[in-house]
């Protein structure tokens, strides 16, 4: 089974304040751009639309807000590394869900400023195999066919 990389980028209009040294600094704005590095583990027809709406459903309560005032930015401090750690665990299992593979993730504040996680080390295979088709697949070929997707994307970065 072949498994096809696909990149998609999502912006979200925000402003937030961090704190720094238990100061609350200035609300300032953002275009927020981030990209998801993908693999479709089903080996059908894709309906881009379907992701997209998904995620973009998702942000929905964040697009033209102040962070701080939305869940869980409330108490968790909304640096950029806090935000993209958590829409990483909310996308990965929204991606999950649909027979997506979510490997990397990219949150940008700015053109010249972006935070980046890598998913490689996180792939649980055995939880991949507990959705829908993908129950299915032969573990030995998904996992070296993951495998070498992820290193190959390892080697372009």
């Amino acid at each position: 089974m072949r498994y096809n990389q696909y990149r998609f980028k999502f912006y979200l209009n925000a402003s937030h304040s961090i704190y720094l040294n238990g100061v609350l600094g200035q609300e300032h704005p953002h275009t927020w751009e981030i990209t998801l590095n993908t693999i479709k583990l089903k080996d059908n027809f894709i309906i881009f639309n379907d992701i997209e709406k998904n995620i973009e459903k998702y942000l929905e309560k964040y697009q033209d807000s102040y962070l701080n005032k939305v869940d869980p930015f409330q108490t968790l401090n909304s640096t950029l590394e806090n935000i993209c750690q958590y829409f990483k665990n909310e996308f990965q299992n929204l991606l999950l869900e649909n027979g997506w593979l979510l490997l990397s993730m990219e949150i940008s504040e700015t053109p010249t400023r972006s935070y980046i996680i890598d998913i490689s080390d996180e792939v649980d295979y055995n939880k991949i195999l507990d959705y829908g088709d993908a129950e299915n697949l032969n573990f030995d070929i998904l996992e070296k066919n993951v495998d070498d997707k992820i290193e190959s994307m390892k080697k372009s970065i």
